[in-house]
């Protein structure tokens, strides 16, 4: 916990006068700026991977400068005041623990990947990455790399988190040989705003009719 005033610069510009913050390093590498003011989302972040390096001004004030290595995007964060430091290690977290409708609307996914695009098929539920699992990985009728990434109600930390797992994945030579790993955001309800994310990240939105799904695993439809 700190006062410190944070510059972003990078595809915008962003500044965040000086104030008490909370600034959160985290193990996979992120840094994140929370206030404590009505939000739960941080005023501004990092995305891993990026490097932290600490420095001070020609004032000698304390500055932590975040860079990322793919991209020209630098975080700047001047701290007059340090008010707490603490560090603590969490450990392995065992992951989300998904609601029955979401979890069971990921089983009925699995089970029908073409209802999300056209000659879709399922490689694995549950894909493991460093930052957690992927809630499918499919392939395409071209045979490249499909992350689907799927809640029950869409919005913009559901794209930022399948941001981050096409991040690692689109790393792995063995998942880019046909291409680029892409990405299906779906959801049974797709916030606007997230959807605007999504397109702009070239991530595709997918609404899914949950009811329909159900009917399609209902044994007397297949009577018809």
């Amino acid at each position: 916990m700190a006062r410190c005033q944070v510059d972003y610069a990078g595809r915008l510009t962003a500044h965040l006068p000086m104030a008490t913050r909370v600034l959160m390093i985290k193990a996979d590498g992120s840094v994140l700026v929370h206030s404590d003011g009505g939000s739960y989302k941080p005023l501004n972040w990092m995305s891993p991977p990026c490097t932290l390096r600490e420095g001070t001004t020609d004032d000698g004030e304390l500055e932590w400068t975040v860079t990322s290595p793919k991209t020209d995007d630098t975080l700047r964060i001047l701290l007059t005041e340090v008010i707490h430091d603490s560090s603590h290690e969490l450990g392995v977290d065992p992951g989300l623990v998904k609601d029955g409708v979401e979890k069971h609307l990921q089983e009925l996914l699995a089970e029908h990947p073409a209802t999300l695009a056209e000659g879709l098929s399922l490689v694995r539920r549950e894909f493991p990455t460093a930052i957690g699992p992927v809630d499918l990985m499919c392939r395409d009728a071209a045979g490249a790399s499909v992350a689907v990434e799927i809640k029950r109600r869409g919005e913009i930390d559901g794209v930022e988190q399948l941001t981050r797992y096409l991040e690692l994945l689109n790393r792995d030579p063995a998942l880019t040989r046909r291409g680029a790993v892409r990405g299906i955001f779906a959801a049974q309800e797709i916030k606007p705003q997230a959807r605007v994310l999504a397109t702009d990240r070239g991530i595709t939105c997918a609404v899914v009719d949950y009811d329909a799904l159900r009917g399609l695993d209902d044994p007397a439809s297949r009577l018809f």
